[in-house]
């Protein structure tokens, strides 16, 4: 029986292995991606414009995998957090975030449209910044909420190392912005896959053995990605492409999980958590 295999949360770019590395991950039998954007040393984001050429990139990958492979490619689209660290070099902080906003409305565009199922990655920073940054970091990413509220569509999170505090944080932020818990994905997640644990924020659990061997342990409430770089200066950052198929089909050669369990985890979990057609 064919099972479906998502990786969760991968990025590709136009100087790496792109669709050579897709087909890897197709011949391990892999059947879905999550292809996130991120930032492009072809499309340096200087002002707000320059997002339309930035996210038209992760676009044009994702239909160079759509064109030369059979795997399924969903796309989310947003302002990389860290983008506002280096526009807030350049000029005064409420201008370099005016700009990170505007990225956040033109990913609704394109959510709107169908061209991209979630906004994200967004968020903050995932190393010490001041604290002027965490606080217009957090104005942004309350902006997305809303946005994605309005949109009725999910957000993928990056931000500091995920413990229980941090999900109780963005859940309280959530809330505020009345977005379900559940539609909101904490990309680069350790097993932090029980409520008590992520306040009902959806972990995309990142696939090393350690942590996904913990998380089926707990249960079945969370999807698996390799957050994989395509980075020619560190291939196989951060996990390689093959890891989410090579890791779930061990499990269930190892009678660890069961059929169910992975139509749960890698169909099931991402209908419910994006609102898309996930069959295989």
């Amino acid at each position: 029986m064919e099972v479906p295999i998502l990786d969760n949360h991968l990025h590709l770019d136009p100087a790496g292995a792109g669709v050579n590395a897709i087909l890897e991950f197709q011949r391990a039998g892999g059947t879905h991606i999550i292809l996130s954007h991120k930032p492009y040393n072809q499309a340096t984001i200087k002002k707000a414009v320059d997002y339309k050429k930035a996210y038209e990139i992760t676009l044009g990958l994702a239909d160079n995998v759509r064109n030369m492979t059979e795997i399924k490619v969903f796309v989310t689209l947003g302002p990389y957090p860290v983008e506002l660290v280096h526009l807030a070099k350049k000029m005064p902080i409420d201008s370099a975030k005016e700009i990170l906003k505007s990225g956040m409305e033109l990913a609704g565009e394109y959510v709107k449209s169908g061209a991209a199922i979630a906004l994200g990655e967004i968020g903050r920073p995932h190393f010490e910044v001041p604290a002027e940054i965490i606080v217009a970091s957090n104005e942004i990413l309350s902006y997305g909420l809303e946005l994605a509220h309005e949109l009725d569509c999910a957000v993928v999170l990056h931000t500091e190392s995920t413990t229980p505090e941090v999900c109780k944080e963005l859940a309280t932020l959530a809330d505020r912005a009345k977005l379900p818990r559940e539609r909101v994905v904490k990309h680069y997640s350790p097993p932090l896959i029980t409520h008590d644990t992520n306040s009902g924020l959806f972990p995309s659990v990142l696939a090393s053995e350690k942590n996904i061997s913990e998380a089926v342990r707990l249960g079945t409430r969370f999807m698996m990605e390799t957050d994989f770089l395509d980075d020619p200066k560190r291939p196989g950052a951060v996990l390689g492409v093959k890891t989410v198929p090579k890791r779930t089909f061990k499990l269930l050669n190892e009678h660890i999980l069961t059929e169910e369990d992975v139509f749960t985890i890698h169909q099931e979990n991402p209908k419910r958590v994006y609102g898309i057609d996930f069959e295989i």
